[in-house]
């Protein structure tokens, strides 16, 4: 399929401009800026929640950050500020709509109600792998069917994470009734239904927080894709995981509206020309290494690993899963959003973007 070949040259970019990453909290690129004098250079600064030594920021972001600096001869620099040290997690959006930051991640999850058309995508059953996920979920947006949800903003690329996996401390998931009682850290309105539906208890936190809230035991487990769970080192603690997709979550790389619309049209279309389909599709690539990475490595350190690989024609699972959705998509159309329409496309872009 050619936007799998279109991911491949995109990924083979990224990886060309891989250096070393620096440590610090706050990095920037450092192209040879003589083409530019001080006064001609525009810097964004992009937020995001993940360690300065994960794939997103060292595959991902910096090298995005040096091809736009190269390609607008040392006009546009980009200022990365990773774990969060310029905004909140839960606040990045809300940050580039009122220029706090210029560029923004955002787990779409993370403001309940905000995004209700677009975590339909999350769904289970819908993706199984990172590539579907980010694909879906910018061919949703391309396609006009999510666009109106994101209008304050400049959005860049769709990202879709993996699928998520249940990760527990001495408590294999197997069935439904394993979660009665547990508390569970839960991304998003859909898996926290699906936790509380099998008896659990979810609880809201941000990713930085488990850690400390798995050491503590203030929560029994967590529900969190292979890539971010080893990103913060949760595979440490952890020592159980179902691979089960119960969601998949989405997120966004977003612009501030005037910042974008401040630039000169040949900036503009160096932001468009690293923006979209492609570099969805190549972050998804890369959380599919992630995710695949960090399980071999908790398996080989002798883990439980549970597979769930059909669940929603799993005879315990599928009930609460198919509830699940339907209690989203009801809730959602109560609104007077047209959530049964979007899931018919979400299935249909699914489908298309099948790996």
């Amino acid at each position: 399929m050619k936007l799998k070949l279109n991911a491949g040259i995109a990924l083979a970019a990224l990886i060309s401009f891989t250096g070393c990453s620096q440590q610090s909290e706050t990095t920037s690129t450092n192209a040879d800026n003589s083409t530019a004098s001080s006064q001609d250079v525009t810097t964004l600064r992009l937020s995001h929640f993940w360690p300065s030594t994960a794939a997103m920021q060292t595959e991902v972001l910096e090298p995005w950050a040096k091809q736009i600096e190269e390609d607008s001869n040392g006009r546009l620099v980009i200022e990365l500020f990773p774990s969060a040290t310029l905004s909140k997690p839960d606040t990045t959006y809300d940050s580039v709509v009122n220029g706090t930051v210029d560029i923004g991640a955002q787990v779409l999850g993370y403001i309940n109600g905000r995004f209700q058309l677009t975590q339909i995508a999350e769904l289970p059953g819908l993706a199984n792998s990172g590539t579907q996920m980010s694909c879906m979920l910018q061919k949703l947006y391309d396609d006009g069917d999510i666009s109106n949800e994101f209008e304050d903003t400049k959005p860049l690329f769709m990202i879709g994470a993996g699928p998520s996996v249940i990760h527990t401390v001495d408590n294999p998931i197997r069935t439904p009734d394993d979660l009665r009682g547990l508390r569970i850290r839960r991304p998003s309105t859909i898996a926290g239904d699906v936790i509380e539906m099998s008896g659990g208890s979810p609880v809201g936190l941000p990713v930085s927080d488990l850690y400390t809230s798995l050491q503590r035991v203030v929560i029994d487990g967590t529900s969190l894709p292979w890539s971010p769970t080893g990103d913060f080192k949760l595979t440490e603690i952890s020592n159980t995981h179902t691979n089960i997709p119960i969601y998949s979550s989405a997120l966004l790389m977003t612009m501030n509206k005037d910042k974008y619309n401040s630039l000169p049209d040949d900036l503009k279309k160096v932001i468009d020309d690293n923006s979209g389909t492609v570099m969805s599709t190549a972050v998804g690539e890369m959380f599919n290494r992630e995710d695949d990475k960090f399980h071999d490595q908790a398996a080989a350190k002798g883990d439980i690993m549970v597979d769930i690989p059909d669940p929603l024609n799993d005879p315990a699972w599928g009930p609460i899963l198919t509830q699940a959705t339907q209690k989203y998509l009801d809730d959602v159309e109560a609104t007077g959003l047209p959530a049964q329409e979007v899931y018919q496309k979400a299935q249909a872009a699914s489908e298309f973007c099948q790996s």
